[in-house]
C-alpha cells in the first residue's frame, strides 16, 4: 500500500476573478509532518479547505488515499459563555463517540483531568489540547492542524510541537499543519511548504530557510532564526515529561524534533 495519503498536483482556485492559489503541487506521506508557512492572505486557509473538501478546486487534481480518516484540528473555536458544556460533553458531540474513547483522546494529550471542566473555563494552551484530542477521536491518517499553537505561550508551543511529533509517531499517522511561526516549527517538521497563492519554495526546512524567496517574504532574520534545535539528549513521556537520558546521536548532537 502507498504511504502517500494526500497528493495535490497543480491545484488552483479563483475567487471573484482573481486567482487565490496557484498551481500548488504537494504530498503528504504516512509519518511525516509537512508544514505551511507564508503571510497572512497567501491561500493557506483555502488549500486547507480544498484538502478537507469544503472548498472545490478549480483546476488540478485532489488524490487521497482510499478510505483516508482525516482528524481535523481548526484554528479557533468559539463557544457561548452561557452554553453548560464542559470538556468531556464536548468532546461526546463528536459522532460516534464514546465516553470511554473520549477519555483516552484526553489522555494522549495529556488533558485528562480537564474532562469535568468547563469549556469556557480553560486556558489558551488546555484549549488547543482538548481541539487536539477531539482531532484524535477518528484514529486519524492523517492530521490537519490550522495554527496549532495559536494564543499559546513559547513554553507551552513547544511541548505542543513536541506533542505533536510524538502522536504522529504513535499513530504513524501524517500531519498536514499551517503555521505562522517561524522559529519553532521549523523543528518539528520533515518538510516546509512556503506559500504566497503559489509555492515560492519546499523542502527541509534548513534548506527553506536560506531559499531567497523565503528570504524574500520574511527577511534575513527570520531565516538566521528559522531553525531551531531543541537539546534532545533525552525522551518524552506522552505528557512531555523526561523519562531518560540516553537518546542522541552517536556524535553527541542534539537531534530536533522533526
Amino acid at each position: 500500500m502507498s504511504d502517500i495519503l494526500l497528493s495535490l498536483t497543480d491545484v488552483g482556485l479563483r475567487r471573484h476573478g482573481n486567482g487565490i492559489l496557484e498551481n500548488i503541487s504537494l504530498q503528504v506521506r504516512r509519518g511525516e509532518i509537512v508544514t505551511l508557512i507564508g503571510p497572512n492572505g497567501a491561500g493557506k486557509t483555502s488549500l486547507v479547505r480544498i484538502v478537507l473538501g469544503l472548498l472545490r478546486a478549480d483546476s488540478g487534481e485532489v488524490h487521497s488515499n482510499p478510505r483516508l480518516r482525516i482528524g481535523y484540528m481548526p484554528q479557533k473555536l468559539q463557544i457561548d459563555a452561557t452554553l453548560p458544556l464542559d470538556v468531556l460533553r464536548f468532546l461526546l458531540l463528536a459522532p460516534g463517540v464514546n465516553r470511554s474513547g473520549a477519555l483516552q483522546a484526553l489522555g494522549e494529550v495529556g488533558a485528562t483531568h480537564l474532562a469535568q471542566r468547563p469549556l469556557q473555563q480553560v486556558s489558551g494552551g488546555e484549549l488547543q489540547r482538548i481541539l487536539l484530542a477531539r482531532a484524535l477521536l477518528r484514529k486519524p491518517d492523517l492530521l490537519v492542524l490550522d495554527e496549532p499553537v495559536q494564543g499559546v505561550d513559547v513554553n507551552g508551543q513547544i511541548e505542543l510541537y513536541q506533542l505533536i511529533t510524538r502522536l504522529r509517531d504513535r499513530y504513524g499517522c501524517g500531519v498536514l499543519m499551517v503555521s505562522h511561526d517561524l522559529h519553532l516549527v521549523m523543528a518539528t517538521t520533515n518538510t516546509v511548504v512556503c506559500l504566497n497563492r503559489h509555492i515560492c519554495c519546499s523542502g527541509r526546512p534548513e534548506q527553506v530557510s536560506t531559499d531567497p524567496a523565503f528570504v524574500a517574504l520574511f527577511g534575513e532574520q527570520a531565516s538566521a532564526l528559522a531553525v531551531y534545535n531543541h537539546q534532545h539528549d533525552h525522551s518524552h513521556d506522552m505528557h512531555g515529561e523526561i523519562i531518560d537520558s540516553t537518546h542522541q546521536h552517536p556524535d553527541g548532537t542534539p537531534c530536533n524534533h522533526g
